[in-house]
């Protein structure tokens, strides 16, 4: 009797562990597998890819002539003519800083401004009351202008006006034309004029 009991307790027991084993093997399941698919799940319904690039978001059109016209400009200041052209249509039009007809295409002018400023150091271009005005693919910018530099080892100050014309060339606006008027300057830093400057050379202004 005692031993059919003893082996009816020890069945028992044995029972119950397997259950307690099995109740454990099921909890570990249930901690391991649902984390893992749970963080596939929000990483699915996020949405967010970490080499994802974010798309470019153009500038409205006046802060996109506006940088354009600071960098030609900074370009200017440094004198340096591959930069400059970046900004500028190979068919573009400027006016003569002198009494002479209009300086035509992009390769005329770069060679007079080339001539012109090898004069010049330390140039400085402050630019004030930017105006933009767009329409279409045509776009038309209006500003003032003060400049610094040395001429010939002396100091020069020069201000006045620009108006450049811009037209859009695929995703580029170029400017097809540049108006830029200097205003008479004070005797006192009026620069001298070069002895045999060309005709049609136009003074380095911005």
């Amino acid at each position: 009797m005692k031993s059919r009991l003893g082996d009816s307790l020890r069945r028992s027991l044995k029972a119950r562990l397997q259950l307690i084993v099995a109740i454990a093997s099921a909890a570990m399941v249930f901690l391991l597998v649902p984390t893992g698919a749970f963080a596939q799940k929000n990483k699915k319904i996020d949405g967010i890819n970490p080499n994802a690039t974010m798309p470019n978001i153009p500038l409205p059109i006046p802060e996109q002539i506006d940088k354009e016209i600071g960098e030609m400009l900074g370009a200017f200041e440094l004198g340096d003519v591959e930069r400059m052209h970046k900004y500028y249509a190979e068919n573009a039009s400027f006016v003569s800083g002198a009494f002479a007809p209009p300086v035509m295409g992009w390769p005329s002018y770069a060679a007079a401004f080339e001539q012109e400023r090898q004069s010049f150091q330390g140039v400085q271009v402050v630019r004030r009351n930017t105006t933009i005005f767009h329409n279409g693919d045509v776009a038309w910018a209006c500003y003032q202008w003060e400049l610094t530099a040395q001429y010939q080892g002396r100091p020069y100050a020069a201000r006045g006006q620009t108006t450049l014309v811009f037209v859009k060339t695929g995703d580029t606006w170029l400017i097809v034309h540049n108006h830029t008027s200097q205003i008479c300057p004070n005797e006192s830093v009026r620069r001298p004029a070069p002895a045999a400057a060309p005709a049609g050379t136009p003074s380095p202004q911005p």
